[in-house]
């Protein structure tokens, strides 16, 4: 009797602040082999978390945000279905002893259709969301993959790990070799996107995936 509230219960944690670590996020497009070649003699060797590095950025943060935004208003109305649910609910337990079977076998119906339908419309509420979230994520993250080969380049990185992603084997790293931070700020400044304001919601950060940032293949 309590799935009405677990849809929507599940489906607000899928908008809420964090809730894009469980999304699977698509691999950006490969950049030419060209744009990714190391300086000659390069040996430093770096780790940056990928997908919160990307939500980190001004860019990023304002453009969840704006997803979130969008979405609020589906999350209200499937929480208003929720509560009707449950109001009927209640309506049948305090009126179970007077009920006949029938009327019974009907409420119960009615009752079992809202939730069908509160569970589709849940469901494709948070389709839609992880898809515009992923869109989002995948625009910026092809800019920030092209500062990142920037500022490897000008700092003499010869490799960079993907901390982020579960299939990279990074077992240990100290803090010094983590460029998330400089490459965010490297970024913003490119960008020229400022930061949006402290009052705003803030964005989902993708946390570690099984997604990968964009790699360069050879042609």
């Amino acid at each position: 009797m309590k799935r009405s509230s677990f849809v929507v219960a599940a489906l607000a944690a899928t908008f809420a602040v964090g809730a894009v670590a469980q999304t699977s996020l698509p691999p950006s497009a490969p950049l030419p082999a060209s744009a990714t070649a190391a300086p000659t003699g390069a040996t430093k060797i770096a780790v940056i978390a990928f997908q919160p590095a990307v939500a980190a950025t001004n860019e990023g943060r304002a453009a969840f945000a704006r997803v979130q935004q969008k979405f609020q208003p589906k999350q209200t109305e499937l929480k208003g279905l929720s509560d009707q649910i449950d109001t009927l609910k209640k309506q049948l337990q305090a009126d179970g002893s007077t009920l006949s079977q029938e009327e019974r076998a009907t409420r119960l119906r009615t009752i079992d259709d809202k939730e069908k339908s509160l569970q589709r419309e849940a469901q494709d509420a948070q389709a839609d969301f992880q898809q515009a979230m992923s869109e989002a994520y995948q625009g910026i993250a092809q800019k920030f993959y092209a500062v990142l080969q920037d500022y490897c380049q000008e700092n003499g990185y010869g490799a960079v790990f993907d901390m982020s992603s579960q299939q990279t084997p990074v077992v240990w790293a100290s803090k010094t070799a983590d460029i998330s931070e400089a490459v965010v700020q490297e970024y913003n400044q490119k960008s020229g996107v400022a930061a949006p304001p402290t009052s705003a919601a803030q964005p989902a950060t993708p946390a570690t995936t099984t997604h990968r940032h964009p790699t360069t293949t050879s042609h």
